[in-house]
């Protein structure tokens, strides 16, 4: 339940902040939802993630900025199915350490392939290697806020299971004593 609760979260999060003036671009719990919903989601529903976050991609994109939609969007999604597969890897066994590297990975990858994909599909770097670097040069300032994002929400997304489980422990052994 927890990992589809996040999941809204996530979409609530990207459908809102856009309408509010400043905001940190990317700071989402989009990449931790992804996470939290490959570790704990249904197996068999590991697709609902990532329609649902390519149908805000698409609504986004169409209604909200007014762009035309193209095959860069492929790479957001890639992405998507990425992350969930990562966060599968954490299933029975989310230990800190490794969760948070797990949010590091998905949080660089996506900046390489994001970056990629604007590099390729649009004209605003040159199609050389310089024009490449300029590109990802251009996204440093957007990333610092994603990869503050992906750290905090993982945190606070796979300590909530945790604390429940205490929470719980601390009931149960509170009506024993009883």
């Amino acid at each position: 339940m927890l990992a589809y609760l996040f999941l809204i979260l996530a979409v609530v999060f990207r459908l809102v902040i856009p309408h509010m003036q400043p905001h940190p671009w990317d700071f989402t719990p989009v990449g931790a939802s992804l996470l939290f919903f490959g570790a704990y989601g249904s197996r068999r529903q590991l697709w609902i993630p990532i329609v649902l976050l390519a149908a805000t991609d698409v609504y986004l994109t169409t209604q909200v900025y007014n762009y035309p939609f193209a095959w860069d969007h492929f790479v957001s999604w890639g992405w998507y199915a990425a992350t969930v597969w990562l966060g599968t890897r954490l299933r029975d066994r989310a230990q800190p350490l490794p969760t948070l590297g797990l949010a590091l990975t998905s949080s660089l990858a996506f900046f390489v392939a994001s970056n990629f994909g604007v590099w390729a599909a649009y004209t605003m770097y040159p199609k050389t290697l310089s024009g490449l670097m300029l590109c990802y040069a251009a996204g440093l300032p957007f990333y610092q806020h994603r990869i503050i994002g992906d750290l905090l929400f993982t945190a606070a997304m796979f300590a909530v299971p945790v604390l429940i489980g205490l929470r719980s422990s601390k009931l149960s052994g509170d009506r024993a004593a009883a």
